[in-house]
């Protein structure tokens, strides 16, 4: 499945309750700078072709930079589960990996058993 890339208005759409239909939305919050980041895409698309009715995204924090406090987590690549729908929705944050991958720091299976636990 395609991630598609979010704007600053589509993110707060998400986070605010201003989506009229529920759905399950992932989102990988990164950096042009961040080199995690850049290895973490091709592992990040495969884990959404696993999960056809879920929403993948990619938010670029240069874009927003607030949203790592608003959301309280600290830099990237982080990785959150949005059930979105008319009502304001609990963002849950992927918990940092026990061994972070040295190349991509979440692996596959990371992503996975995460989107499994979170998503309704």
């Amino acid at each position: 499945m395609k991630i598609k890339r979010l704007t600053k208005s589509s993110l707060q759409n998400i986070l605010n309750g201003k989506i009229t239909e529920e759905a399950t939305c992932v989102i990988k919050f990164y950096s042009n700078r961040c080199h995690f980041c850049h290895k973490l895409k091709d592992r990040y698309e495969e884990v959404s072709e696993a999960f056809p009715d879920v929403h993948f995204f990619a938010f670029n924090i240069g874009d927003y930079p607030q949203i790592q406090k608003k959301l309280e987590f600290r830099g990237v690549p982080t990785i959150s589960l949005v059930n979105a729908g008319p009502t304001k929705p609990a963002v849950k944050l992927m918990p940092e990996p026990k061994k972070p991958d040295k190349t991509t720091w979440y692996t596959i299976e990371n992503i996975k058993n995460f989107v499994e636990k979170e998503k309704k």
